[in-house]
C-alpha cells in the first residue's frame, strides 16, 4: 500500500497509513520518525520516507507515542536493522518490550461489536499485524528532559490513560502537537468527525484519559496531528475542551 504524504509545515510531514498515521520531521538529511503504523504498514513507512526524501538509515531516532502494534509496527525493524535508537516514555519503555500488554481485548472488542464499525476494523486489524507479538528488543527511555536534541526538537509531554506511558510531543515553534491517541480526530470505528477521545474500551484508564486532554490543552499550538484521523487546524485548546464535551 502506498502512504498518503500531507505536508503540514516546514520539514513536517503527516503521514496516513493503514487507518494510522505517522508523523516525520525532516532537517536536512536526517529525520525523527514519530510512530510507525502497523506491521503491514512498512511498505508505505519506507515509501513515506522516500518520498520526503529520506531513507531508513537517515533516521535519526524513532520516538513512540505510545507502544501498541499501530504505531509500534516498524520500530524493531528500524532499530535491529539500522541501529535506530526507539524512545519511549520510561514507563512506556517495558510496554514495548512486551514485559505486558495494555490494549483492548478479544473480549472487549466481542462486547462492543454492536458498534458501527468494529466488526470491519477488527478484520482490517488482523490483515495488518495489529495482533502480532511485535516487541521492541532494546527501547529506550528518553535520552533528556525538555526538546530532544533531534529534527524538530520535538518535545514529549506525558499524556497517560490511553497507556500509562503515553506521550504527545509538543513542536512550540511550529505550534504543532503530535497527539497519537490522546485526542484524534477520527477513527474506523467511530461515525464522528473531529476532535474525540477514542471509544472507552481502547483506554487502559478513562479517568486519566480525561485528564490527560487538560494537558495537551494547555500546549501552545494550533495544528493537531492525530494518531487517527485528518490533520486538525485550530487552537488545540479548542479541540481538547470539544472532545472532552463528547465524552461526557
Amino acid at each position: 500500500m502506498r502512504a498518503e504524504v500531507q505536508q503540514v509545515a516546514d520539514g513536517t510531514y503527516l503521514v496516513h497509513g493503514h487507518h494510522v498515521n505517522w508523523v516525520i520531521l525532516k532537517d536536512g538529511d536526517a529525520v525523527t520518525l514519530v510512530d510507525t503504523g502497523y506491521p503491514g504498514d512498512r511498505e508505505g513507512l519506507l515509501g513515506s520516507l522516500a518520498e520526503v526524501g529520506s531513507a531508513p538509515e537517515a533516521v535519526a531516532a524513532v520516538l513512540i507515542t505510545h507502544a501498541h502494534n499501530d504505531h509500534l509496527g516498524s520500530a524493531e525493524y528500524l532499530r535491529a536493522g539500522h541501529g535506530t535508537p526507539v524512545y519511549l516514555h520510561p514507563a512506556e519503555v517495558p510496554h514495548a518490550r512486551r514485559d505486558f500488554l495494555q490494549q483492548a481485548t478479544i473480549g472487549d472488542v466481542v462486547r462492543n461489536a454492536w458498534r458501527p464499525g468494529v466488526l470491519p476494523w477488527a478484520v482490517h486489524v488482523l490483515k495488518v499485524g495489529g495482533t502480532d507479538h511485535n516487541p521492541v528488543t532494546a527501547p529506550e527511555p528518553f535520552p533528556a528532559e525538555g526538546p530532544l536534541d533531534l529534527p524538530g526538537r520535538p518535545v514529549p509531554v506525558h499524556t497517560p490513560g490511553h497507556t500509562d506511558g503515553h506521550c504527545v510531543y509538543h513542536l512550540p515553534g511550529a505550534g504543532l502537537v503530535i497527539s497519537g491517541d490522546a485526542l484524534v480526530s477520527g477513527h474506523a470505528t467511530s461515525r464522528i468527525k473531529g476532535p474525540q477521545l477514542l471509544h472507552d474500551f481502547f483506554h487502559h484508564e478513562r479517568a486519566r484519559a480525561l485528564a490527560s486532554l487538560d494537558v495537551i490543552g494547555a500546549l501552545d499550538a494550533d495544528t493537531l496531528l492525530p494518531g487517527h484521523g485528518p490533520v486538525h487546524h485550530g487552537p488545540v485548546r479548542a479541540a481538547a475542551e470539544q472532545a472532552r464535551e463528547r465524552a461526557s
